[in-house]
């Protein structure tokens, strides 16, 4: 029986979440009924390449310095489909999907489009062009459904859109991996560590996030230090609040890494500030890895957290409604026990990774049969 070969198009490859899904899911598939291939366009931004490889999947870059550039490879990218026999595209985030889409108007593949976020979000330019192209495809995924009513009311399309929700991989994301060692991060033992795992993008709030915690660690009783793992283009302005605070010696920047796993296990909360969001993928790890959860309602999270039962959720904009959470949670011991415990068993009932690749195998093959 031969291989179904599929090929994903994304951007980039750092460690985004919809980049991050790759080399996980791909762990999960599989092998011997699919064969997977990925294309992507920034070589500097390449920390999942390797995760993918040893995986078993085969990776191509190519190069391209900006959008216009990528919307030009959709040539040498239908010369690979054919050299390497691929029967479906999956493409990820919206300039991706609008060379997929392209490539699919060209060489008639079967092309399946995951959307990870709200319509409304995007610059007016990538919104318009998303809604000009969109029905140029096979099918539309929302990782929310959020995400999926967003794409109905702004676009309204012809062609099939369903909601598959993002989900972690339980097996691997688990407390009992070891982290670093607290004191060699400068940690005591005894502290609460607040965390969050982040692109440095502006949605993320991340200023405001050390906001909250300044107040939050001026008001508790017990020692408080904070964790936030990531890079991005508003490095810089992160760096300079936190001098402004007075929080070098008390919130750690871990930079970019590749491996996370062990930076969520050494958090008792996870902390999200964010205005807007799919389903965030650092959401559902750190719920696997039993961190209690306080975060905004910010699109997917909504979905995926209930209030008081599987974590502690606000307003968008009430950041103070979030910093008197994370009290709450910070001073009782008995309640941040209980959250990070139904935080895991909401990710082993609801959002398991094998649910998500079941469902992605059902729909490559039935999408790859296509003529």
């Amino acid at each position: 029986m031969s291989k179904i070969k599929v090929l994903h198009i994304i951007k980039s490859l750092g460690r985004g979440g919809a980049e991050m899904l790759l080399p996980e899911t791909l762990k999960l598939h599989d092998q011997e009924q699919f064969e997977f291939h990925y294309i992507y366009f920034l070589p500097w931004k390449n920390q999942m390449v390797e995760s993918i490889e040893k995986s078993g999947g085969f990776v191509t870059c190519l190069s391209a310095k900006n959008n216009i550039q990528l919307i030009f490879q959709a040539k040498r990218i239908i010369r690979y489909c054919k050299q390497n026999h691929i029967q479906l595209i999956h493409c990820h985030l919206p300039w991706a999907g609008f060379v997929g889409r392209l490539v699919h108007k060209l060489s008639q593949i079967p092309v399946i489009y995951s959307e990870h976020n709200m319509q409304e979000r995007y610059h007016k330019i990538t919104a318009e062009i998303n809604k000009f192209s969109f029905n140029s495809q096979t099918l539309a995924l929302g990782v929310s459904e959020d995400v999926t009513n967003s794409i109905n009311k702004n676009i309204a399309p012809k062609i099939r859109v369903e909601t598959l929700l993002n989900g972690v991989n339980t097996e691997t994301f688990r407390r009992e991996l070891a982290g670093p060692d607290r004191k060699n991060l400068g940690i005591p033992e005894h502290a609460i560590v607040v965390g969050n795992v982040a692109v440095f993008r502006f949605q993320k709030r991340l200023v405001e996030w050390l906001c909250v915690f300044n107040e939050l660690q001026n008001r508790s009783t017990k020692p408080v230090y904070g964790v936030i793992v990531g890079a991005g283009p508003l490095e810089e302005e992160i760096k300079a609040k936190l001098k402004e605070l007075r929080l070098e010696r008390k919130v750690i920047l871990t930079g970019l890494q590749t491996e996370v796993k062990p930076f969520y296990s050494i958090m008792d909360i996870f902390m999200m500030s964010s205005s807007f969001e799919g389903l965030p993928i650092a959401l559902l790890e750190a719920m696997s890895m039993q961190c209690a959860i306080v975060s905004t309602n910010a699109g997917g999270i909504k979905e995926v957290i209930r209030h008081e039962v599987d974590g502690l959720i606000c307003d968008v904009e009430n950041l103070n409604k979030l910093g008197e959470l994370a009290y709450e949670v910070v001073e009782d011991d008995l309640l941040r026990s209980k959250l990070q415990n139904n935080a895991r068993s909401r990710v082993l009932k609801n959002f398991s990774l094998n649910t998500m690749v079941h469902k992605l195998e059902n729909y490559y093959k039935e999408f790859s049969q296509l003529p």
